[in-house]
């Protein structure tokens, strides 16, 4: 071969090899694509518990989310990925490619909603919040935190969740169903109560049950937290000589959550007068359930409530939120004068 037909030959593999290489990168951009025609939304995609990477790249594939699901095998494979992906809610962006489908899956970028629970709030409050941000129904929340089954699961007595979903801000996944937030919210409430209380696994339950009560109550009534251990001491002391604890909280809970009324400017003595058992000015001790989901301020507080001989408190300054504690009904009425001559001379 000629020196001539030599070279010619050389340039003839190399501009295939070109056209090769340069098909092959075309057929990987090709493949890398979404789908023609593929949703302009965002796509909810679920990745279950124990799928391998070809059960999920064919899903992928069928529901027009990738072009390719032999790609996405070849990539989890040559990146290492194949045992990565995480199961879990993912939002999958508009036209995404594979590459950035396979990165959000391997690394478990799963798309999350912010949700903070004030302190006090009811079950149902819980619930109406979570309806709004899209998260679940108000109804199918509802009956999870009445179900028997999860109570169980849980070891919550009572029928109800309520007073055992931890106040606090969470991370939710998009697409998560409600027992899972409730699991979520019983655990963290779990968890604080055993920082408050290290020995927690000793208690009674029924004992531990009805301080989670008693928090309840505690958590409505006090604005500062110097003063919540001062109120926890209050209603301890009435319980112990079977005063009824007379808490307007408990009296709000029956209009707002049990009558589903507004929530009233001002308690009535009609409203004392309430034909229910969580009405504590009727019925001395205990309601039969939390009539709030309290914060950690309110745990601790009833957990460690001070030593007083106190048997009242009433509201003196609305503004910082500050109460006068009284020793004796004597003294409880005198303060509750000086309020009305407060408010009075404010007017």
């Amino acid at each position: 071969m000629s020196r001539a037909r030599g070279l010619q030959f050389i340039i003839i593999l190399m501009i295939l090899l070109v056209i090769g290489v340069g098909s092959f990168l075309g057929v990987l951009v090709y493949l890398n694509q979404p789908p023609v025609g593929s949703s302009n939304k965002d796509i909810f995609f679920m990745v279950q518990q124990g799928e391998n990477l070809s059960e999920i790249a064919g899903r992928l594939e069928k529901d027009e989310v990738i072009q390719s699901a032999l790609f996405l095998i070849l990539l989890g494979k040559v990146m290492g990925t194949e045992s990565s992906f995480q199961a879990g809610p993912y939002k999958i962006k508009p036209g995404s490619t594979t590459l950035e489908v396979h990165k959000m899956l391997a690394t478990g970028q799963r798309s999350r909603v912010k949700i903070t629970i004030p302190e006090g709030w009811t079950v149902g409050k819980i619930a109406d919040l979570l309806d709004g941000k899209g998260l679940v129904n108000r109804k199918d929340f509802l009956d999870a935190a009445r179900s028997e089954t999860l109570l169980r699961e849980l070891e919550v007595p009572g029928t109800s969740v309520e007073g055992y979903l931890f106040p606090d801000t969470y991370f939710f996944p998009e697409v998560y169903a409600a027992e899972a937030i409730i699991r979520t919210m019983v655990g963290n409430f779990r968890n604080i109560l055993k920082s408050i209380q290290p020995d927690l696994d000793s208690w009674d339950k029924k004992e531990l049950h009805n301080t989670v009560i008693l928090a309840s109550i505690v958590e409505r009534e006090y604005r500062i937290a110097e003063e919540a251990p001062l109120i926890a001491s209050v209603f301890k002391n009435r319980m112990r000589y079977n005063i009824g604890l007379e808490s307007c909280a408990s009296l709000e809970y029956i209009i707002t959550e049990i009558q589903g009324k507004p929530h009233p400017k001002y308690i009535t003595l009609e409203d004392k007068t309430l034909d229910s058992a969580y009405n504590t000015y009727r019925w001395y001790g205990l309601p039969p359930g939390p009539i709030s989901n309290p914060g950690k301020v309110a745990l601790d507080a009833t957990f460690h409530s001070a030593d007083t001989d106190y048997f009242y408190f009433v509201l003196k300054d609305p503004e910082m939120g500050r109460h006068y504690f009284s020793k004796n009904l004597t003294e409880h009425n005198q303060a509750k004068i000086q309020y009305l001559k407060g408010v009075s001379d404010q007017n």
